[in-house]
């Protein structure tokens, strides 16, 4: 049937749907609902890809729109959600109207929504290097999306933990993450091809991680698992480069 052709753009557009109201959410005040949309976002991401291999149903419009939501849910999202959090470190509510703060205020407020143009920069550069058919070189806007959202989990949830989190430390993770993204840091795909060990050993230790981690620290532990991801990352790329 025809209609099926399009299941895989459905479900991108859904994508689009969730980013843009976690969007809505994070800069009205309700940056809670925002964590649950991206993570249904990230569901609807990886869930169009499978249903276009698995249907045969791939588009140069399927790819364009894709590109596109992930702006969105894993770009312009993420940064609403710093940025809800950067006025609740500065003012202690996330209700508070942008209009209503000082101009100081104002422009801390503003900083994170740099991480969009880099969110852009990865998808726009991902879409052209051929080099990233099998692993990536940079962290990922999903990856990046999914910290964001599990990091707010735990903020929220125990904001009282954070008091080490001012404007310039959310700034100075802003910024890494932002390198990160257009950096040319080897970063192993996640997705398992196959059960053998040899191949997917990183993924195995990867998802035993991911279990001790959420087991401890609950939705949190996603954030600290991404976290571990590009640091190890880092390190092999570093040395690497020394040897």
């Amino acid at each position: 049937m025809q209609i099926v052709k399009h299941i895989p753009n459905f479900l991108t557009s859904l994508n689009v749907l969730c980013g843009t109201l976690a969007v809505f959410f994070a800069v009205t005040g309700f940056p809670q609902w925002s964590i649950w949309l991206i993570f249904a976002g990230a569901l609807f991401d990886f869930s169009d890809g499978f249903a276009a291999r698995a249907l045969k149903a791939y588009s140069e419009i399927g790819k364009e729109l894709d590109s596109l939501a992930d702006l969105i849910s894993f770009g312009v999202a993420p940064a609403a959600i710093w940025s809800a959090i950067m006025k609740y470190q500065l003012t202690g509510s996330f209700a508070i109207p942008f209009f209503e703060l000082t101009l100081h205020q104002q422009i801390w407020v503003l900083v994170p929504f740099v991480m969009v143009a880099f969110a852009a920069l990865r998808l726009a550069k991902f879409n052209v290097d051929t080099r990233q058919t099998e692993n990536f070189l940079g962290l990922t806007t999903t990856a990046t999306g999914i910290f964001t959202a599990a990091f707010a989990y735990s903020f929220i949830d125990h904001s009282e933990w954070f008091n080490w989190l001012t404007p310039i430390v959310i700034c100075i993770a802003i910024a890494f993450f932002s390198m990160m993204l257009v950096s040319e840091v080897p970063m192993s795909s996640l997705k398992f091809k196959n059960l053998k060990w040899q191949e997917n050993k990183e993924r195995f230790i990867l998802l035993l991680l991911a279990i001790i981690f959420i087991a401890l620290l609950g939705v949190g532990g996603i954030a600290a698992l991404i976290l571990y991801y590009v640091i190890v990352s880092i390190a092999k790329w570093v040395l690497k480069i020394k040897s």
